[in-house]
């Protein structure tokens, strides 16, 4: 077997792991936590049914492979709820290190894309990205919205909290952010999602 092709193998085999990182969001139905690489395939098929409504032309097949690459790096830095202060002090650095463990498996041209598409999608400049990171959201509301708000229920997020991250969902589709502001509204009224924390 050629090096190139040990490489890709080595490295397919790698992210087999992405498999066992667990995230805080359940499956529709109450199902168990789903694991990042469920997330990953959800939200690039996602971008693919929902393109049409992206703030700017996008290439849709540079935006899947953003969605498909984005948590391989919790491999190693395993998985950071999104509203959790603390790891998220953290998060970065651990990624970093993550990526350049993972990446580097694959041959040098295929290392060069994928951290140039990993560091894309950080970066948050790009229609792609911009994007991308709307399916990133726009994915587990969804999720917790079927099963009426269990993980925020479960977390006490407040809305305002939860607002603080999607209000981002808008910079790569105002459409997709009126669907967020109305499922929060929503949740809000139902009292799944309360607008302070309770006062001890």
């Amino acid at each position: 077997m050629d090096e190139r092709l040990r490489k890709q193998l080595v490295f397919s085999l790698e992210i087999d792991k992405e498999k066992n990182i667990f995230r805080q969001t359940h499956l529709s139905g109450h199902g168990r936590n789903e694991n990042d690489a469920e997330h990953a395939w959800h939200m690039a098929l996602m971008a693919y049914l929902l393109r049409e409504y992206a703030n700017e032309e996008v290439d849709i097949t540079r935006v899947m492979l953003m969605c498909l690459i984005h948590d391989i790096v919790e491999i190693d830095a395993g998985d950071t709820y999104a509203y959790d202060e603390e790891e998220l002090k953290t998060q970065k650095a651990r990624e970093e290190a993550a990526k350049e463990r993972i990446f580097s498996m694959l041959p040098k041209d295929q290392k060069e894309e994928f951290t140039a598409l990993f560091d894309e999608f950080e970066e948050y400049e790009t229609a792609d990205s911009k994007f991308a990171h709307a399916m990133d959201n726009f994915q587990p509301l969804i999720l917790n919205n079927s099963n009426e708000g269990g993980d925020w229920k479960e977390h006490g997020v407040t809305a305002k909290t939860v607002y603080s991250r999607q209000n981002k969902t808008r910079l790569g589709s105002e459409k997709l952010f009126e669907v967020t502001d109305r499922i929060l509204k929503e949740n809000i009224r139902k009292g799944s999602l309360p607008e302070e924390k309770p006062t001890e």
